[in-house]
């Protein structure tokens, strides 16, 4: 329930975004707790969506510890609140605004998976917020404000989040449509929705060059999110050429793929100025 690896990812995304912004090695402490955070919030959220989303995940995903009987509700619940509020603890020490990001994070994963998975758009938007939280919390952990470099690491993920969950809409029509969840993929069809998750993939592209042209990173940086580049322009063609379910969850599952090569490129440009 937890997505362990999803929940991995997060949290190397902190340490690896305090790297980045640093230019150097962070201390031990605020490498463990800022992976501890993201690790530990993103499960939470993980496990809150997967409690809110039981009667879907009958029809799109029966095999999930909820729906096949494997975990409780009740547990499940328990195990939610307990990983937040650890998530939140470990945010404590580093400082009060860390702790207010990690709290606010944690809001709005709730709010999303109780309220907001019904407003489409909206909705994903929240997600993308909560992915790219990491490139916020690390430069506030290491720095103690928000730098250019923070910004651009941090709308690179978001907008790539937006197109990820666009493109998850497409290949959950079916288990949406009996909760009436209002995604772009049933509000406007398929078609439409592959072009927004599309234009979403390739938004990200306009933006990597910044960093490396104002001198926040290196050339291996660019070396790494070249690569970053063409899968997000392949995601967003195949996604543009065929929006049936299938091809919805393969280009979903390479999306991952380049978030986390993107986070290559930011270690490598990061460490190596």
């Amino acid at each position: 329930m937890m997505r362990p690896v999803n929940c991995a990812m997060m949290g190397a995304a902190v340490i690896v975004s305090e790297i980045a912004i640093l230019g150097a090695i962070p201390s031990p402490v605020q490498m463990a707790l800022g992976f501890a955070v993201g690790f530990l919030l993103t499960a939470s959220a993980m496990i809150i969506n997967d409690v809110v989303d039981l009667e879907i995940d009958r029809i799109n995903a029966p095999e999930r510890p909820l729906p096949s009987g494997m975990v409780s509700r009740r547990a499940a619940v328990w195990m939610a609140g307990a990983t937040g509020a650890l998530g939140m603890a470990a945010s404590a020490p580093l400082s009060y605004y860390a702790l207010a990001v990690a709290a606010l994070t944690f809001a709005s994963s709730y709010l999303y998976n109780t309220r907001g998975k019904q407003t489409g758009l909206l909705g994903n938007s929240m997600v993308a917020f909560c992915v790219a939280m990491p490139f916020l919390f690390g430069g506030i952990v290491v720095v103690g404000y928000i730098n250019l470099l923070v910004a651009v690491f941090f709308l690179l993920a978001f907008l790539a989040t937006i197109g990820r969950e666009v493109t998850k809409g497409i290949a959950d029509m079916e288990g949406d449509r009996t909760k009436n969840i209002r995604t772009v993929a049933l509000s406007k069809g398929a078609h439409f929705a592959g072009g927004v998750a599309a234009l979403f993939y390739l938004l990200p592209v306009l933006l990597t060059p910044f960093p490396y042209l104002y001198g926040a990173i290196g050339l291996a940086y660019v070396i790494v999110v070249i690569a970053v580049d063409a899968g997000f322009c392949y995601s967003a063609f195949s996604i543009l050429r065929s929006h049936d379910r299938q091809n919805a969850l393969k280009v979903k599952t390479q999306a991952r793929y380049w978030m986390l090569l993107a986070l290559v490129a930011f270690l490598l440009g990061g460490l190596f100025r």
